[in-house]
């Protein structure tokens, strides 16, 4: 128990008696600091004794009612936003995306709200990258209400997660944006690879919050507009330019085959992994096939397909492939040689309703134009930054 001198209130705890205790969760430090208090000032702000301030910091004990609303009320926030029960076991039924892998083994999830839908992603099965790289918020314990549905045990407070900004997309570098944006705040952005036409479908059915993209338009050579103004109908969006970058084959350390364009690609002895339908590499190929007159059936591995750039790299870096197409990020990350082929602008769809009502995606468009980013984007290699943060309104009928 201690004391209070200044008020005569007491913070409490029950050493011997935790196992029937709720477990809190301690936000106090972190928010004191995210406002820049010492501990002696939050404690004259609250009137109470920074002793007492540093001991329920670090969970000695906690507070008493009246200090945490006293705290609270320093600190101009919700006396939840300082201390909160955990609920970890909790088990929901969320709308299932994909489906669950065959066995009873318990699986791997991603739960993250959308609006007002909970929805889970198994993890299983999206290759190794997500697989290994992505934190769980829960396991799948099996079927939900229906087939549609599954039941999913939390690690973490459903609240928390409604600060998950889910962006669709093939960027590599969202994961990199997924690490500057924690640092900012305590929301968390999690990438779903998947190509520019599988994300602008996955936004129409509000799978996600955020599509990117890079589809030129066949006749204007325009990016991006031209196709979602024929492809979004009644949504209101914001496009924000994440960056331009450039395109091109993706080669094995050295370039042992000589590969120095597309037409060398049908090469009997070259072999190829290629992006799936709909993906803008997957269109600058098959544009470039077509201006060559050379036929699909001609290239080996063209119906090998993989849904991301840094699959493509990966497959090339192990051998499995001669070639693919893909950003130079991903072959500089994998130490491999590049040919480019075009320049292309990245853009970010965000509907406007989604951009009214979840603060993480205001800081997501803060951390992708902050100086830190943007020079560390640039470094992956193939990143101009100087039109990031630049915004268009995108109104369809």
């Amino acid at each position: 128990m201690i004391a209070d001198n200044k008020s005569g209130i007491m913070a409490t705890g029950n050493p011997d008696n935790k196992q029937n205790s709720p477990e809190i969760e301690n936000h106090l430090r972190e928010k004191r600091q995210s406002v820049g208090l010492s501990q002696k000032q939050l404690a004259d702000m609250a009137d109470i004794t920074r002793q007492a301030v540093s001991a329920v910091e670090a969970n000695q004990y906690s507070p008493a009612t009246s200090v945490a609303l006293q705290l609270a009320r320093a600190l101009r926030c919700r006396v939840e936003d300082l201390f909160t029960i955990k609920s970890g076991g909790e088990i929901i039924d969320g709308e299932l995306i994909g489906s669950l892998p065959r066995g009873d083994d318990k699986v791997r999830a991603r739960v993250t709200r959308v609006g007002d839908r909970l929805l889970v992603r198994p993890l299983d099965g999206l290759g190794e990258l997500i697989s290994l790289s992505a934190t769980a918020d829960g396991l799948i314990l099996g079927r939900g209400s229906d087939a549609k549905h599954a039941k999913v045990q939390l690690f973490e407070h459903r609240e928390r997660l409604g600060r998950k900004v889910v962006v669709a997309g093939c960027d590599p570098a969202m994961f990199l944006a997924a690490e500057h944006l924690r640092k900012r705040d305590k929301d968390d952005l999690v990438p779903c690879l998947m190509g520019s036409s599988m994300a602008i479908g996955a936004l129409k059915r509000g799978e996600v919050h955020v599509a990117g993209v890079h589809l030129a338009d066949d006749r204007s050579g325009a990016w991006n507009l031209p196709y979602l103004q024929r492809n979004l109908t009644g949504i209101d969006c914001l496009v924000v330019t994440f960056a331009h970058w450039e395109e091109g084959l993706i080669l094995r350390q050295g370039n042992p085959k000589k590969i120095r364009s597309v037409a060398d690609l049908a090469r009997p002895a070259v072999k190829i992994v290629n992006r799936e339908i709909g993906s803008g590499a997957r269109r600058l190929l098959d544009r470039q096939l077509e201006t060559g007159g050379i036929q699909t059936a001609r290239i080996k591995g063209y119906g090998d397909e993989v849904p991301s750039h840094l699959e493509v790299a990966s497959r090339v870096r192990a051998g499995l492939a001669d070639a693919g197409i893909g950003v130079r990020a991903a072959a500089s990350i994998c130490g491999l040689d590049f040919v480019p082929l075009q320049r292309e602008r990245y853009d970010l769809v965000i509907p406007k309703a989604h951009y009214e009502t979840l603060q993480g995606l205001r800081t997501l468009l803060d951390t992708i134009v902050s100086r830190p980013f943007r020079a560390e984007l640039e470094a992956l290699g193939g990143y101009d930054t100087r039109e990031t943060g630049a915004m268009r309104n995108l109104q369809v009928a």
